[in-house]
């Protein structure tokens, strides 16, 4: 059986609403650099807006040689999204050791006491397994999301967090091959769609 992907628009594949804590998976041939084949973890979404990180766009750099002083942890740094590139923020599933940490779901939470995060490091409570580190996040304002899922440029998905920490080069693959019959065609799609 041929699969049209024409046939099936995802904005009619979509029964997940965006909220805290689910991904945003991006449609097979989406032009746009930062987003394209990316997957965003929720870490807000309300009236004013939408943030989140992507999980799966790993840069060629640690996180000790961006930051001076702090803690040698074999931790590679990701792509959070085009806003603030300048600025670090880190998700991770030790709440209970980083104060001011923001609960994102039951063992995600965003950010927390910095000096904190270097002692935990230090005293090898967070390993590299715990802690996911950004430069930058994705952000919309409060229209601009629904717009780009009407216009089928995103899969809302539910993604144990599991594996949101594992493997990021197959991240993408993996959650649209875990995405029903209709959806998960589309993980073997190529990246342009002249050669589908």
């Amino acid at each position: 059986m041929d699969f049209d992907p024409f046939k099936y628009p995802i904005n009619k594949l979509n029964r997940i609403e965006p909220e805290k804590g689910k991904v945003l998976v991006s449609e097979p041939f989406m032009v746009d650099q930062y987003f394209k084949r990316s997957v965003v973890y929720l870490t807000e979404h309300n009236e004013e807006g939408t943030v989140g990180f992507m999980m799966n766009k790993s840069l060629d750099v640690q996180i000790n040689e961006v930051l001076v002083d702090f803690p040698k942890i074999d931790a590679p740094v990701y792509l959070g999204g085009p806003v603030q590139p300048q600025n670090l923020f880190y998700l991770h599933t030790k709440g209970n050791l980083l104060t001011d940490s923001i609960k994102v779901e039951e063992g995600v939470y965003w950010n927390g006491n910095f000096e904190q995060l270097k002692e935990a490091i230090k005293q090898k409570l967070i390993t590299k397994k715990d802690i996911r580190f950004f430069l930058g996040y994705s952000g919309w304002d409060a229209e601009q999301l629904k717009d780009e899922l009407r216009e089928n440029s995103w899969f809302v998905r539910s993604v144990p967090h599991k594996r949101l920490f594992s493997k990021p080069e197959d991240l993408w693959k993996l959650i649209l091959k875990d995405s029903g019959s209709r959806i998960s065609p589309m993980a073997d799609f190529p990246e342009d769609p002249q050669l589908n």
